[in-house]
């Protein structure tokens, strides 16, 4: 009753002391924000001043970050003294980050923090392809490096590579990004030449991977539809010490000699958190 009374005699003497979201203290705003995701958190920044202040703190952001991503800043980022607040490499994280010569790429993930790694076809070990009458390197704006490597005919398929990175603890999945037929755009409009693709439906693909510690696994599929990107699955890895960069080979192989194949662009391998296997179906 009293409460009533004193709450109204306030209203009528034009009183302002009621508490508004901007009175509230930015380390308590600051816990809040730091149980949201990156975009939640970067709409409630424009809130008022408080929201901003509370959305520059560490422990909003730390919780974003791989919890090695210390190692994952050494590896992708020379300047990475440089950078000091959480927030800042967070963002700094979730942008397509080269090393090793432009030849891959890492970056987190901006909704889970997952990381994700691609390296492309001249980050890997392609046999044949400095013979120009069966391979070659094409530009393309469909490639994340703007480069594919375009097999135009050949008897023996055989691509390799290896990576050696600080993932975070889990499971993940590489994928092989490839196409069959040539794209490019006429009038604006996006074509694909399959004039030279054959050969590819009369024996499987086999993908490999192994890993530092002893594990692999190994899949095998025909390549069809012509015409647009797909990313064949070659298996899967678990990380269980993020502490320790891992190590994994891996291939793509054709190499029934008793038929020729071609019309084959190879773009990169993926590596993406498991979780991540139905949305690249769909790429």
């Amino acid at each position: 009753m009293g409460t009533g009374v004193s709450l109204l005699a306030c209203e009528n003497e034009g009183c302002s002391s009621r508490p508004r979201l901007g009175d509230l203290p930015e380390d308590c705003v600051a816990l809040v924000l730091s149980y949201l995701d990156p975009l939640e958190i970067c709409k409630l920044a424009r809130v008022n001043r408080a929201f901003r202040g509370a959305s520059r703190a560490d422990l909003v952001w730390e919780p974003k970050l791989p919890s090695n991503y210390c190692l994952v800043m050494e590896k992708v980022c020379k300047d990475f003294p440089e950078i000091s607040g959480k927030k800042e490499i967070y963002a700094r994280l979730c942008q397509p980050n080269p090393f090793d010569g432009g030849t891959k790429k890492a970056w987190l993930d901006k909704r889970t923090g997952g990381v994700c790694l691609s390296i492309s076809s001249r980050g890997l070990a392609i046999t044949g392809i400095d013979d120009r009458r069966y391979w070659n390197y094409i530009p393309t704006e469909e490639s994340r490096f703007n480069t594919v490597a375009y097999v135009q005919q050949i008897w023996w398929l055989e691509v390799d590579g290896e990576v050696e990175f600080p993932f975070s603890a889990g499971t993940y999945s590489l994928f092989f990004r490839l196409q069959l037929g040539r794209a490019s755009k006429r009038l604006g409009r996006r074509i694909c030449n399959n004039e030279h693709v054959h050969g590819w439906d009369i024996k499987p693909v086999r993908f490999q991977l192994r890993t530092s510690d002893g594990q692999q696994a190994t899949s095998q599929c025909f390549l069809d539809e012509p015409g647009r990107w797909i990313q064949y699955h070659a298996g899967d890895f678990v990380v269980d010490n993020s502490n320790v960069p891992t190590k994994i080979k891996f291939s793509m192989t054709q190499i029934d000699c008793t038929h020729t194949k071609g019309g084959l662009c190879v773009d990169s391998v993926l590596i993406y958190p498991r979780e991540y296997r139905e949305r690249l179906k769909h790429f």
